[in-house]
């Protein structure tokens, strides 16, 4: 956080939340001329954002919910969102087995709608359904990357390998793999590329309206020290805080109610070798995933189950556990078991409560609310998912548009994020010459580098002949350089920040590397004296 602004003119948007909304928010706004402010008081994406299923998708499930709208809104934008980070973001298969025992929800409205018209089909899936909603998923947003859906024989694709023999058919379509954590980063460095003052570690103490603004209070978590700042608008996108935010910092009434719904998630030793991904449907009418992760691993979730508070930290807990596996080893034709898990997670979805029964019948649609009491406006963000973050950040300008008629026009549709100029399907050929002009890097370290960094690579690898001037090696290609830059580049202030969000390599780290890292963190901030603006 830089020195205290004092009688400088206000902002015109100062965001609550470094979340992919808030971020999201700021980049867009930041690209309009807009004067832009972000607060976030831990690091980028310190909760949901990086505690996703680490997908962006249409959402196929949410055709039986009929939320067409914002399938179709999701399909568009995958391969929008594909162009635009193809080092972070690429396509990926997904076989559905079918069987004759899968189950609706009792409480969606396509099975009601079967139900009625068809009492005989007892809240089936039949194999006609599916193939409906995945010819609705092909055409329904429009396709030029990603191929259509096919039919598989199990009995003689590989993906039938790994499952249970009872499976004898599939479907497998297309989808699409996201870094989520990498995501809300890069759209933070665009952000502050274009103008934006991104703060992390500082936490929102208030805002009050005042003399047509607002005047917002600031904490800086590392430090004690307090700032205060004005702005024309504020945005609420404090993920699982927003109702928060409203009640207890903005001290602003509203109707309307988050309902905070924990996802947990398992990752375990890699179950199959090859690089699609299971949609597995239980009899419950529920449905997991089951990807590849990080090249050892396999990814297994998510549960969906009611979070009491946003201040409680989600844990997957043991039941959510063993859910997973259980459901995961009805497939597998080797059961999956506690001995396989290597790591677990959860995060709290902020979805708008929309009275509806369950937690997963609840709207995974963005709602945005414009409060303008006292005259500056208030833009409070509830729910929204990765695949549509750009679309509602779009929305959110739009509401905010006659506050600012100076701003520019949509922007974002088509603009690469940093890292992310090159071709869809370029990475592969980006690593190889990455392996040419740095013949100290195997394939491995270019690809990860890659998939990281994109066109950056070269950045951070700058002049360096050999693998000693990258410095000090900690581990899983992890290099002192490439810390600094982490440093440099995108706020990380600990050895959590990077080998838990900016990258997952604490998967591939023991405590006593991680402990290194911490300890070059804390040294060369120390060093440098490095302002966290």
């Amino acid at each position: 956080m830089t020195a205290d602004r004092g009688g400088d003119a206000p902002f015109d948007l100062f965001v609550i939340g470094g979340g992919i909304n808030g971020c999201g928010i700021a980049r867009d706004a930041a690209g309009r001329g807009l004067t832009v402010a972000l607060a976030e008081m831990d690091d980028l994406a310190s909760a949901t954002s990086s505690a996703s299923t680490k997908l962006f998708h249409g959402g196929l499930r949410y055709l039986e919910y009929f939320e067409f709208r914002l399938v179709r809104e999701a399909l568009i934008e995958r391969e929008v969102l594909l162009r635009a980070m193809p080092h972070i973001a690429w396509p990926m298969r997904f076989v559905l087995p079918y069987h004759a025992d899968m189950r609706f929800e009792n409480d969606t409205p396509t099975s009601r709608l079967l139900s009625l018209v068809m009492p005989w089909m007892k809240g089936r899936r039949p194999a006609w359904l599916i193939r409906l909603g995945l010819f609705l998923y092909d055409h329904l947003g429009g396709r030029e990357i990603l191929p259509g859906t096919a039919t598989l024989d199990l009995t003689r694709d590989p993906a039938g390998r790994a499952l249970n023999p009872k499976f004898r058919k599939a479907y497998e379509y297309s989808d699409c793999w996201v870094q989520d954590s990498r995501l809300v980063v890069l759209n933070a460095r665009d952000a502050a590329a274009r103008g934006a003052r991104i703060m992390t570690r500082t936490r929102v103490l208030s805002a009050r309206r005042e003399d047509g603004l607002w005047s917002v209070t600031m904490k800086d978590t590392r430090d004690g020290r307090e700032t205060t700042v004005t702005a024309r608008a504020l945005v609420n996108a404090g993920g699982p805080w927003v109702s928060d935010i409203i009640r207890d910092t903005a001290h602003v009434s509203t109707p309307d109610r988050i309902r905070l719904v924990r996802g947990s998630h398992i990752v375990t030793r890699r179950l199959y070798d090859h690089d699609r991904c299971y949609f597995f449907q239980g009899t419950d009418g529920r449905i997991i995933f089951a990807i590849p992760y990080e090249d050892d691993f396999t990814l297994i979730g998510t549960t969906d189950a009611e979070h009491e508070a946003a201040d409680s930290p989600p844990v997957c807990t043991g039941a959510e556990r063993r859910y997973l596996l259980d459901f995961a080893s009805e497939y597998f034709l080797t059961p999956v078991t506690e001995a396989d898990v290597v790591w677990s997670y959860s995060g709290v979805r902020p979805l708008y409560d929309d009275g509806a029964s369950s937690a997963t019948a609840a709207t995974r649609d963005y709602v945005l609310r414009m409060n303008e009491d006292g005259g500056a406006p208030l833009l409070n963000v509830f729910g929204g998912k990765i695949t549509t973050y750009r679309k509602l950040a779009e929305s959110a300008l739009a509401r905010l548009a006659p506050h600012f008629p100076q701003a520019r026009g949509n922007w974002t549709a088509g603009v690469p994020l940093p890292g992310g100029d090159f071709d869809v399907a370029g990475a592969p050929a980006l690593a190889a010459a990455l392996c040419a002009d740095y013949p100290f890097l195997d394939h491995a370290q270019a690809r990860r580098l890659v998939h990281t960094y994109g066109t950056e690579s070269r950045d951070l690898l700058g002049d360096a002949a050999s693998a000693d001037d990258l410095g000090a090696a900690f581990g899983a290609g992890i290099t002192a350089r490439e810390l600094d830059w982490a440093m440099d580049h995108e706020w990380v202030r600990t050895a959590e920040d990077f080998v838990w969000r900016r990258t997952r390599l604490g998967l591939k780290l023991t405590a006593d590397q991680i402990a290194a890292i911490e300890a070059h963190i804390e040294a060369r901030a120390k060093l440098t004296a490095l302002d966290p603006a």
